[in-house]
């Protein structure tokens, strides 16, 4: 993966698509450069979609506690982004922290 950062929705895009084909940790890259390269105000989302595509990997790999883990930060920073009210270039920002809390527990 480029360690280039992808405009807000072209890298939205590219990580659904790693995602749907078995590649989450390659998906938190793309989310981790956008997140480096983005504003600070956006910090938040970026980096807890990134948490959630780690949580994803760690529970592939059988490891239950990292998952818990990474999908409660995920849901506390996305949740943090969704209290501002600030747009999130498409994503439903608080449904997206509540699957990531529905995901706790049920490994």
């Amino acid at each position: 993966m480029s360690e280039e950062p992808l405009p807000p929705r072209e890298a939205l895009r590219k990580a659904r698509e790693l995602i749907d084909a078995g590649r989450p940790f390659a998906a938190h890259e793309v989310l981790e450069a956008r997140w480096k390269a983005g504003p600070t105000e956006e910090a938040d989302l970026w980096q807890g979609l990134a948490q959630v595509c780690v949580a994803l990997t760690h529970a592939a790999r059988g490891n239950q506690v990292g998952a818990e883990r990474l999908f409660e930060r995920a849901a506390d920073r996305l949740a943090a982004f969704a209290s501002t009210g600030r747009g999130a270039h498409g994503v439903d920002v608080t449904e997206a922290a509540d699957q990531a809390r529905r995901h706790i527990g049920t490994f």
